[in-house]
C-alpha cells in the first residue's frame, strides 16, 4: 500500500519544534473531542503526528506522546480527564496566533485543503 501523501510530506518537511508542539496539541484536541476539523483533516493530522512524534518539540515532550499513545488504544474516565487537562495546558502554552500560523502553513504546503479558508483556521 502506498504511503499517505501527508506522511511523505511530513518526512521531508523542515518542521520546527513549535510545529511539532502544534501537531501534538491538535492530536490532544482530536482525542479530547474539541477539534472541529473534518474527519479527513483529522486523519491527515494523525498521519503527520505519527511521522513527527519522535522529533523534539519546544514545550511538549515524551510524557505527552505516551499519554496520546495510551488514549489511542482506548480511554476510560480517568484517561479522558487526563487528555482534557493536558489539552488545556498545551493550549495555554501555545498561543492562538501560533496555532493559526501552523494551520496556514499546512494549507500553504498543500497538506490541508485551502477551501475552508477563514472558517477552517478557527477549527484547529
Amino acid at each position: 500500500m502506498p504511503e499517505h501523501p501527508a506522511a511523505a510530506w511530513a518526512r521531508q518537511a523542515a518542521l520546527t519544534p513549535t510545529d511539532i508542539d502544534c501537531t501534538t496539541t491538535v492530536m490532544l484536541k482530536i482525542l479530547d473531542g474539541k477539534c472541529k476539523m473534518n474527519p479527513q483533516e483529522k486523519e491527515i493530522i494523525a498521519v503527520i503526528y505519527d511521522v513527527v512524534k519522535d522529533r523534539p518539540g519546544h514545550i511538549l515532550d515524551d510524557t505527552d506522546h505516551r499519554l496520546i499513545a495510551l488514549a489511542r488504544q482506548g480511554m476510560d474516565d480517568a484517561l479522558v480527564e487526563r487528555i482534557y487537562e493536558q489539552r488545556l495546558l498545551a493550549e495555554t502554552m501555545i498561543s492562538r496566533p501560533v496555532m493559526k500560523a501552523y494551520k496556514a502553513m499546512l494549507r500553504t504546503s498543500g497538506v490541508l485543503a485551502t477551501a475552508q479558508s477563514e472558517q477552517s483556521a478557527e477549527d484547529i
